[in-house]
C-alpha cells in the first residue's frame, strides 16, 4: 500500500515547473490583460486598442506580420520535411547533418539577426563575395528603406535559418514514432520512395507536422529581435510595436494591447489549424 508521501510525490515533482509557468507566463500574461483592458484612473476601457488601431505604424506592422508568416511558415515545414526525410534515410553520416542543422537552436534570436546583419549589410559578406568574383562592380544596399523586397529577402532567409531546426526535431522526432512495419509493408507491396512518402509517411506523420505548423506559426507572430537586428524601425512588426511602446516611449498600456492582440492572434490561428486538420481527418477516416 502507497504511504500518503509517496501518493504526493508526483505532484510534488510538478511543483517547479508549475511555478516556472505561473511566474514567468500565466502571471504576466494576466498583467497583461489588465494593462490592456484598465483604464490609467480605473475601469474597463477599450481605449488602448483605439490607440493601437490609431498608430501610424499599426497597418504597416500588422501588414508585414502577416507577410513574414505567410512567407516564413510554409517555406520552414517545406524544408524541415525534406531534411528530416533525408536524414531519417540513414545514409552514412546522418547523425552529424542532424547535430549541423541543429545548430542555430543554441543562437539565440538577437545574435542570429547580428550574424546575417553582417552577411546582408553593405560591406558584408555577401556583397564582398560577389564583387571580388566579378558578378558586381558596386555594393548592392539590401537593408535600405527603399529596399522592402531586400529587407524582406533577408529576413525570410535569416529566420529560416534560425528556426526551421525548431521543426526539423519535431518531425524527426515523428517519423521515430512509425513503426518499420508501415515501411516493410509499402516494399512488399512494391511501392516506390515518393508513394511511400507520401501513402505512408505523410499520412502518420500529420499529428507531427500540426504541433510543427501550431508552434512555428506561435512564433512567427512573435517574430522581433531579427528583424529589429537587420531592418530597425524600417520594418515594423507587431511584437517590435510592443516593445517599442513599452521600452521607448513607456506607455505599458499601449504596449499591452499590441500583446494582447497578438496572443489573440495566436490562439485563433491554433484553433483553426486544430479545426482545419481534425475536419480533414475525419474525412479521411471516413
Amino acid at each position: 500500500m502507497r504511504t500518503r508521501g509517496e501518493q504526493f510525490l508526483p505532484f510534488g515533482l510538478l511543483l517547479p515547473s508549475v511555478g516556472f509557468l505561473a511566474l514567468l507566463i500565466v502571471i504576466p500574461m494576466f498583467q497583461a490583460l489588465l494593462l490592456a483592458f484598465v483604464a490609467e484612473k480605473g475601469g474597463f476601457t477599450l481605449e488602448h486598442f483605439q490607440q493601437m488601431f490609431g498608430d501610424v505604424n499599426f497597418s504597416d506592422a500588422w501588414r508585414n506580420t502577416v507577410l513574414l508568416l505567410i512567407l516564413i511558415v510554409p517555406l520552414q515545414l517545406v524544408l524541415a520535411l525534406a531534411m528530416a526525410l533525408l536524414i531519417n534515410s540513414r545514409f552514412r553520416g546522418h547523425g552529424f547533418f542532424l547535430y549541423i542543422y541543429a545548430i542555430p537552436l543554441a543562437i539565440s534570436d538577437l545574435a542570429a539577426g547580428i550574424l546575417w546583419l553582417a552577411v546582408f549589410t553593405e560591406r558584408g559578406y555577401l556583397n564582398s563575395t560577389l564583387q571580388n568574383a566579378g558578378v558586381i562592380q558596386q555594393p548592392i544596399i539590401y537593408l535600405s528603406f527603399e529596399n522592402f523586397g531586400g529587407i524582406l529577402s533577408a529576413i525570410v532567409i535569416a529566420e529560416s535559418w534560425r528556426a526551421t531546426a525548431i521543426v526539423l526535431l519535431i518531425l524527426i522526432a515523428g517519423l521515430q514514432l512509425i513503426p518499420r512495419d508501415f515501411f516493410e509493408a509499402a516494399d512488399l507491396f512494391g511501392a516506390d520512395r515518393i508513394r511511400r512518402t507520401i501513402h505512408v509517411v505523410l499520412p502518420l506523420l500529420r499529428p507531427s507536422l500540426q504541433s510543427a505548423l501550431i508552434i512555428r506559426t506561435i512564433f512567427a507572430f512573435q517574430t522581433f529581435a531579427v528583424v529589429f537586428a537587420l531592418a530597425g524601425r524600417n520594418m515594423p512588426v507587431l511584437a517590435g510595436e510592443a516593445y517599442v511602446w513599452y521600452a521607448g516611449n513607456r506607455n505599458e498600456h499601449l504596449a499591452a494591447a499590441y500583446a494582447v492582440l497578438l496572443l489573440g492572434l495566436t490562439v485563433f490561428a491554433t484553433v483553426v489549424y486544430l479545426r482545419v486538420l481534425g475536419l480533414r481527418e475525419a474525412e479521411v477516416q471516413r
